[in-house]
């Protein structure tokens, strides 16, 4: 039972992904002055499908001195573990229910680090191995961020449990007592699915395509789905940390997946010192700061009940 429902989850996730890469390259149509993909079907509703099929059907291409199996099983784990986070959704009706599902979650997201590296890696090219490097660096200085947002509620809560976090919030909302926290949550999304302005692992000016610069066909297709799986999981994780999670949870998401095609649609990618002093010198002590005054606050409630 559990195994066809997470089925199910798979097919809705990745028909959901299909229709989300529609719907970004639409609006930016509109935010550039054009139409968009509007041949395929009526009004284009069928181009996703049929670029999965061309992407599919199409040769793939084995460069000559990549470490192969790496190169094969990298894009195919980067898929398997923005899916298989999503067995934890933070919803009222799951099928699998465990109480450290924030942990699971900080633990899956860490490991995408190794797939991306082992993309650019295994490739044997100096530009997909220098994308790759620049994308684990952006990667793991924004999880300290993410790590530290999520730290706060966690204390306050004692739990770790996604739908702990959500179930608290039917009164007041986190975003309106966290405002500042929830905005370094978002722009550290951004920074680690690698979107708009933080898309350095994809730079195209200076690295031709980042770390799937030898990648086409199945494997180029299998490294977008994953980075859109993770874009729509990171966009329920906000509503659920910070938007209550029940109630408008349509509507909420669909706001912030409309906020990271708009901020790709609107502004620049930044310089990449630029990026790490944002990460480290303006992210990370507020982050550390603001715990240490809700632990403060925390033991000093804490010491007041005892006695």
């Amino acid at each position: 039972m559990n195994l066809s429902i997470f089925l199910i989850l798979v097919v809705g996730v990745l028909v959901g992904v299909a229709f989300f890469t529609l719907f970004e390259r639409k609006l930016l149509g509109y935010i550039q002055l054009r139409k968009g993909p509007n041949k395929v079907g009526l009004a284009g509703i069928l181009q996703p499908f049929a670029d999965a099929i061309k992407l599919f059907s199409k040769e793939h291409v084995r460069p000559f001195y990549s470490n192969y199996f790496a190169f094969l099983i990298a894009p195919v784990t980067g898929l398997m573990l923005s899916l298989l986070v999503w067995i934890r959704i933070p919803f009222q009706y799951i099928f699998l229910s465990f109480n450290f599902s924030v942990i699971f979650f900080l633990c899956i997201i860490s490991l995408n680090v190794y797939r991306l590296l082992a993309s650019g890696w295994s490739s044997n090219s100096k530009y997909s191995l220098l994308g790759a490097l620049r994308g684990v660096a952006q990667t793991i200085s924004y999880e300290i961020s993410l790590v530290l947002v999520l730290f706060a509620p966690i204390i306050i809560l004692s739990s770790f449990d996604w739908l702990t976090l959500s179930s608290y919030q039917e009164k007041l909302w986190f975003i309106f007592l966290f405002p500042v926290r929830a905005l370094i949550w978002f722009i550290s999304c951004l920074a680690e699915t690698n979107r708009t302005p933080f898309d350095f692992a994809e730079g195209e000016s200076e690295l031709v395509s980042g770390y799937n610069t030898e990648y086409s066909s199945g494997g180029f297709a299998l490294i977008i789905l994953a980075e859109y799986t993770s874009i729509l999981f990171i966009s329920f994780l906000f509503t659920s940390l910070f938007l209550g999670g029940s109630g408008e949870l349509l509507i909420s998401f669909l706001g912030l997946a409309f906020g990271f095609v708009w901020v790709r649609g609107t502004l620049p990618r930044f310089r990449y010192d630029k990026l790490m002093y944002l990460a480290w010198k303006s992210f990370l002590p507020f982050a550390l700061n603001f715990l240490t005054l809700i632990v403060g606050i925390f033991f000093i409630i804490l010491c007041g009940l005892k006695y």
